[in-house]
Parts: structure tokens; C-alpha cells; sequence
């Protein structure tokens, strides 16, 4: 009998580290896209009515950040919602360094009435993808 519920617990605990880890990644439960690096490229060129939100450390923007990029670190967001008061009829391109804490955000943005679209991979493959990096 106890064999029976250690092993009911043990796929209990499994199906919630799985439903935690693709909720975390924004691969479920998600009222936003994501979008991959090129796709982000592409339409910062060709959408002026997009802004851009950089959400990782202060230290990590002074290593680089995308041009034009609005540094607001995803501890911070809820705090500093005001900063993209004129932002709220625009679409805003979320990044960090990996694409986990834009996740964060952009649900934090989508709950407030934002329009976010998450960068898949982040900082890390916006480079990869030949973004213009400013130090």
C-alpha cells in the first residue's frame, strides 16, 4: 500500500516539475509569441511602432544591449510600468540574456494591459543572429 502512493506522489511531483518547466518557458499558458532572433531583427527594421525592452542587469546592459533599448532589470518591471506608459498601444520586443526572464516579463507586461512579444534565446542569440550590439 505505501509502494502505491510513493509511486502516486513520484509522478505527481514529476507532472508539476514538467508543467513548472514549460510554463517557465513559455511554452504553455502563454497570451503572447515568442519569436526567434531573426524574426526580431526583421521586425525592428521594418516596424517603427515597436519598442524594445532590455530586462536584464544593469551590468549585463553596460556589456551590450540592442540600439534604442529600454533597460528596465525584470526584478524592477512591476515598479516601473510607468516608463512604457506612452508604450501601451505599441507591440514590445522583450529580451534578456537567455529568453527565461523575458518570459517573466512579458507575462508581467501582458498582465498589465501590454502587447509583448518574447525573443526566444535572448541576448545570446540576437548576437548569433548578427543584431548591432552597442557597448
Amino acid at each position: 500500500m505505501l509502494k502505491r502512493y510513493t509511486n502516486a506522489l513520484y509522478w505527481i511531483v514529476m507532472i508539476v516539475i514538467l508543467f513548472w518547466f514549460a510554463y517557465s518557458k513559455g511554452w504553455i499558458l502563454a497570451n503572447f509569441p515568442s519569436i526567434d532572433a531573426k524574426q526580431a531583427i526583421t521586425l525592428l527594421e521594418i516596424d517603427d511602432n515597436v519598442t524594445l525592452l532590455d530586462v536584464r542587469t544593469i551590468q549585463e546592459y553596460k556589456e551590450g544591449h540592442l540600439r534604442d533599448a529600454t533597460l528596465i532589470p525584470v526584478d524592477a518591471l512591476t515598479e516601473n510600468l510607468g516608463m512604457l506608459k506612452y508604450d501601451k498601444n505599441k507591440q514590445i520586443l522583450v529580451y534578456c540574456r537567455t529568453g527565461s526572464r523575458s518570459i517573466a516579463a512579458s507575462r508581467i507586461l501582458e498582465k498589465h494591459g501590454f502587447t509583448p512579444i518574447n525573443v526566444k534565446g535572448g541576448m545570446l542569440s540576437l548576437q548569433s543572429a548578427g543584431a548591432e550590439i552597442i557597448k
